[in-house]
Formats: structure tokens, sequence, C-alpha cells
């Protein structure tokens, strides 16, 4: 039981790290490394840490045949899921990206009916609608220009899709080996497709890093080490004690505590106000991808439940 409740904290701590990465990540890029520049930063040095410590504890050898599924993970999980993300985050508003984050388990749901073949309950179906009309309407009518942008809530979209494939694929290597083996495979293939694109290098050769404060360089610390290394390393712990279902639940509080930070790091000046970004409209919509992702939870749990009565 303390081993649940401890992976009860870690989930709460992983979801506030994000939250406040979020934030803090807008105050890095664009102004100071480019986007794509802070992912190759953060890609390299979360590689080094997760492969020393998968050499000094794991060891665990990993079949030929699954090579090129960590492969696939990688790009999807590490690389384009990061892409899109920074470059997302440098051109819309943080609150946006908090919300639009959360459509994650409804773009699970429709990936693990084409790629899976599960089946999609008249319950997910409803919960898919919903959220995705949520989703749809706040980054249409609910655009705020000042703060917002089109390009960066569909870059934002397409990371939330990308994590949804990465979550899918995973799911048989997870099953078969230690998740800390699995992470370090895809951060390997994911850092040398990262390197791949060339934009990368152009943001970190353009890059004053000798004229950086030292508030960008915690900034980049608490981004790699707390916001990358530190919450996989939170998900994996938790994941051992709780159900994906409850891990994935956690997801609703990000646009909450995004909320929280827009106006604790405004007071204490971390970050420039973003607290205009927070709207009733966006509120609102915010809530009908909250009930969406509620009503595919809930039939997940009725499956589950009706399995295991048979079973």
């Amino acid at each position: 039981m303390n081993k649940v409740i401890l992976a009860h904290f870690a989930l709460f701590a992983l979801n506030a790290i994000y939250g406040a990465n979020h934030l803090l990540a807008k105050g890095v890029t664009p102004d100071y490394l480019g986007p794509s520049g802070l992912i190759l930063v953060r890609g390299a040095i979360t590689t080094i840490l997760f492969v020393l410590l998968f050499l000094l504890f794991i060891r665990e050898k990993v079949d030929k045949k699954d090579l090129p599924r960590l492969a696939i993970t990688g790009l999807f999980g590490v690389c384009l899921n990061q892409l899109f993300f920074f470059n997302g985050l440098a051109l819309t508003s943080p609150m946006n990206v908090g919300i639009i984050m959360t459509s994650t388990p409804i773009l699970v749901v429709i990936l693990s009916y084409f790629l899976l073949k599960e089946r999609i309950t008249k319950l997910k179906a409803i919960g898919v609608l919903v959220g995705a009309v949520g989703a749809i309407a706040l980054t249409t009518i609910g655009q705020q220009p000042e703060f917002d942008s089109s390009i960066g809530d569909l870059y934002i979209f397409i990371n939330a899709l990308s994590f949804g494939v990465y979550l899918v694929v995973v799911k048989p290597l997870m099953n078969k080996y230690n998740p800390l083996t699995v992470i370090t495979y895809n951060f390997i293939f994911g850092l040398i497709f990262i390197m791949m694109y060339p934009p990368v290098w152009t943001d970190v050769f353009e890059a004053n890093f000798h004229i950086f404060p030292p508030e960008i360089w915690s900034k980049i610390t608490f981004i790699v080490v707390g916001a990358t290394f530190f919450t996989y390393l939170l998900n994996t712990f938790a994941l051992k004690q709780v159900t994906p279902s409850v891990s994935g639940s956690y997801i609703y509080t990000q646009p909450v505590l995004v909320m929280i930070f827009t106006f604790l790091f405004a007071y204490i000046g971390w970050t420039e106000s973003f607290i205009g970004a927070i709207s009733v409209e966006k509120t609102l919509y915010m809530l009908m991808i909250f009930a969406g992702v509620f009503m595919i939870s809930r039939s997940s749990y009725r499956e589950r439940k009706r399995k295991e009565r048979m079973g």
C-alpha cells in the first residue's frame, strides 16, 4: 500500500514537472536557443544518463528482431514527439500546450483501433467525439492571437499524436523487457534520428552559449534532468505499482497545474506573464476534452472488469 501511495505521489510530481516545463522552456526557446537545438542538447544529455544507468544496473540483452520496433518507438516517442513539442511551444501559449496534451488518451483509442484492431465501444466513441470537438474548438474559435498560434497548436497536436503512436507500438516491448531497457534504446535511436535533422545543428551553432545568464542554464538543467530523465524514472516506478489507465488519468492535472504555475511564475518573475492566455472559453473546451477522456477511461475500466469476471 505504501508503494501504491508513493506511485500516486510520483505521478502527481511528474505531471507537476511537465506543467512547470511548459512555462520554463518558453523562457529558453526561441530567445536563447532554437527549439530544435534545445532538443539536441536535451536528447544527447538524457541519452548519456540513461545509457550509464542501463550499464550500471540492467545490462539486459535485446533480441535483434525487436530492434526495428525499438527504432520506430525511438522515432515517435523521442524524435518526432520532442521536435513537434518544442517547436510548437515556441509558437503557442503554454496554456494551449497543457490542454492539447490531454487529448493523448483519445488518440491512443483511435490508433489502437487501426493498429491493434481493438474494438471501440459506444461510450468510447462518444468520448472520442466529445473530446475531438473540444480540441478542434480550442485550436480554432478559441484562439487568442496575441498568445496563441494555429501552427503552434497543430505542432502540439502532432506531438500528442506521435506520443500516442509510441504508447501503442511500445506496449509489447514494455511487456517483454525491463522498462529502463526500452527507454534507453528509445533514446539511443531517437538521438540518432534527431541528429539527422539539419535545423538542430543550425540552432546549436547559432546559439551564443557564453552569454547565457545563470537562470537560463538553470532552466535548461531543469528541462533536461527534471522534465526528461527524472520524469521517465518516476513514470517507470509508478507503472510498476498502478495500471496504465490510472497513470494516464493524471494527464487531467496538467492544464490545471499550468494555470497555477502561470500565476505563480509570473508573480515571482520566473517567466513572462501568460495570464491573458487563460479564458473562460478555453476552460470550457478543456472540460470537454476532460469529459471525453473520462468516458474513454470509464469504458476501458468496464471492459477490464468484464474480462476479469469472465476469466
